[in-house]
């Protein structure tokens, strides 16, 4: 799926973007709906200590299963990113890191940054949840 198959909108009148859209309408059509991407690597441990670390391999997972799935990044229509923090710096160092990364193009649609307490696996501080619209 490419740009063109997808809207846009940012209504007037509403507080501005950093970089999202306030809604993302996609054609009727297949839907992947992938799990919550973590940063785990092949042997299903947490990695580095760092959440750019962290990042860093979500970002890999996340390239591979929208590989599998017949997708990029520009189809994705939602996103919702997950950071163990309460500190709003934290949180935009991790939408900065992940909008200048390879997903990128995955956060200009419909996307929610959270700041929680605490995520599934221990030391794991980011957690990102896509869903991408594919066709046929």
């Amino acid at each position: 799926m490419n740009d063109d198959n997808l809207t846009l909108i940012n209504p007037p009148g509403l507080h501005p973007t950093s970089g999202y859209a306030h809604v993302t309408i996609s054609p009727a059509g297949r839907t992947a709906h992938l799990a919550g991407l973590c940063p785990l690597d092949a042997d299903e441990k947490v990695v580095g200590p760092d959440l750019d670390a962290q990042i860093d391999q979500v970002v890999a997972n996340a390239l591979a299963i929208l590989q599998a799935a017949g997708a990029t990044p520009a189809d994705v229509v939602r996103s919702v990113i997950y950071v163990v923090s309460d500190q709003s710096p934290v949180l935009a160092a991790a939408w900065n890191r992940l909008t200048s990364s390879a997903l990128g193009p995955a956060f200009r649609t419909a996307s929610t940054l959270l700041g929680v307490a605490a995520l599934g696996y221990g030391g794991q501080l980011v957690e990102v949840d896509l869903t991408a619209a594919l066709e046929g």
